[in-house]
Order: C-alpha cells, then sequence, then structure tokens
C-alpha cells in the first residue's frame, strides 16, 4: 500500500491531524514542531498524545514526519541564530519521543558566505549535541535545490554531515523531488542512475522519507518552487515511476505542494491510482 499524506496544522494536536488526515485518504502526514517562522512551541497534551496513538494504531497511521521551523540555520554566521536553532532543535527532539520511532526533518541550513566546509561543520557539531543514544527519533537531512549559499544541495555535502556525526545511526535523509530536480539531478529521464548514485554517495538505507513536489522551474534551476504534481517541470508520468521504483515505494510520501485540504486529497487519490499493488 503506498503510504502518502501532506503537510497539515499542528494548531488542533496530534489526533485532529490523524484524522483529518484520514478524511482526505492520507495513512501519514507531516507537520511543523512549531510555528514555521520560529517561537515557541505549544505545550505537549498527553492526552491528546495517547488519544492519537489509539487513532493511529486503528487507522494504520504508522510514520509521520515532524519538520523543523524553517528558520532554523544550524551553520548561520551569527553565533546567536545558531545557539538559536540548536536549543530549538534540542526541544524538539524531547518533544518527539511523546511519538516514539517517528521523523524529524530539518533543512541544513545555509553558510551565508562562510564557506561549504565551514558551514557543514557547524551543522555536524550541532547534530553531536543533539543526539542521544536512547533517541527514538531518526533525524532527517533534506536534500536542497542550492539556492544562494544552501548546504545540502549535492549527495556529497549531506554524506559528509553524517560522517561527521559520532551516533550518525540516527540519521538519515529525506529526498524532495522539486529540490533535487531543480538541484542538477534528473529524477524525470534518469531515476534509476540518480538513485544508483544516492546508495554509492550515501547508501540507501538512509533515505527515510519523500517530499512529493513538482516544480515550477526547470531542471538544474536551483530555485525551489514547489508547483502541484503534473503541473511542473516534472510531470506526472515522472511521479508514476517514482513511488513505483523498488527502492522508493516503500518509503513514506509528503506531499508540500500549494494546495489546501481539497487538492492533496486529489492529488492523493491521482497517485494513489497511479501506485501498482506487488
Amino acid at each position: 500500500m503506498l503510504t502518502i499524506g501532506c503537510h497539515l496544522s499542528a494548531s488542533k494536536g496530534y489526533l485532529d491531524m490523524a484524522k483529518t488526515a484520514v478524511k482526505i485518504n492520507a495513512n501519514t502526514f507531516q507537520f511543523f514542531t512549531r510555528n514555521p517562522r520560529g517561537g515557541s512551541a505549544k505545550a505537549i497534551n498527553e492526552k491528546d498524545i495517547a488519544a492519537f496513538h489509539e487513532f493511529a494504531a486503528e487507522h494504520g497511521i504508522k510514520k509521520i514526519l515532524a519538520h523543523a521551523p524553517y528558520t532554523l540555520n544550524l551553520c548561520s554566521a551569527d553565533e546567536s541564530i545558531r545557539e538559536f536553532a540548536l536549543n530549538t532543535m534540542i526541544d524538539d527532539i524531547k518533544r518527539m519521543e511523546y511519538t516514539p520511532n517517528q521523523l524529524y526533518n530539518f533543512h541544513p541550513g545555509s553558510h551565508v558566505k562562510q564557506g561549504v566546509e565551514v558551514g557543514i561543520g557547524f551543522i555536524s557539531e550541532a547534530l553531536n549535541k543533539v543526539i542521544y543514544p536512547e533517541m527514538t527519533t531518526t533525524i532527517l537531512l533534506e536534500t536542497m535545490a542550492g539556492k544562494g549559499s544552501e548546504i545540502g544541495r549535492s549527495f556529497e555535502e549531506i554524506r559528509e554531515i553524517i560522517d561527521r556525526v559520532e551516533q550518525n545511526e540516527k540519521l538519515g535523509v529525506c529526498l524532495d523531488t522539486c529540490h533535487i530536480y531543480d538541484g542538477g539531478y534528473d529524477v524525470v529521464n534518469d531515476l534509476d542512475g540518480v538513485l544508483e548514485e544516492f546508495d554509492k554517495v550515501i547508501g540507501l538505507d538512509r533515505l527515510k522519507a519523500v517530499h512529493i513536489n513538482d516544480s515550477k522551474n526547470p531542471f538544474g534551476s536551483h530555485k525551489d518552487r514547489h508547483e502541484k504534481i503534473g503541473d511542473g517541470s516534472l510531470g506526472t508520468e515522472a511521479f508514476e515511476r517514482i513511488i513505483n521504483h523498488k527502492s522508493l515505494r516503500e518509503l513514506p510520501f509528503y506531499l508540500e505542494t500549494p494546495n489546501e485540504l481539497d487538492g492533496y486529497a486529489k492529488e492523493i487519490e491521482l497517485l494513489r491510482s497511479l501506485y501498482k499493488e506487488i
């Protein structure tokens, strides 16, 4: 069965997100851990968490994805921004343990003219402070489009971060289809080749989730502007190949397309119709 969901608002809690997901025929979902522009998070409601676990078990919701705020930049040139990002991530991971064995995704950050090596050093240093042996959460580095001074524009950059983290068994990767296509990995015409390269550089065992988005921009544009499935430069046929690929088909897919709930429901219906059960 295709594991597919979309980005939902966490304002009313976990149970509300799970019920919303089921209403649109999703069996997973993604959410921001707090306001996407940063700031404090809502207090954990343990009754809501307990009700969520019960509902999720009844409806086959197994793997959910928490997304760090966009403002987090672990490799900023500003020490105070790095410290804010570190403290936010530490708090997020503590909160994630109320829903054990789930996924936490973040954008690696932008080095802001410091250089890639300096940026990677800051990111790995922070992750070494965040990760602890007993945590059940898997932290995912997201593949990026490479706009500006973004880190994570290549598989090699992600690999280098992983290699510098001591407890890197707690790390994985979230592959964003818009980002890597904009970043110069041709998942439309050479999906096999891209995944072979990913396996060679990072290892497919590290790939834990897919952000499934079309792109408003052409291949290699380094722009990062998401489009609805089939309306962008990747096209519907490419997504049929992606969701059915032997190396991807068992992973959870998360839509981040420019949609409201009814639009997400239509995309989920489309992708389910394209999925070939084995």
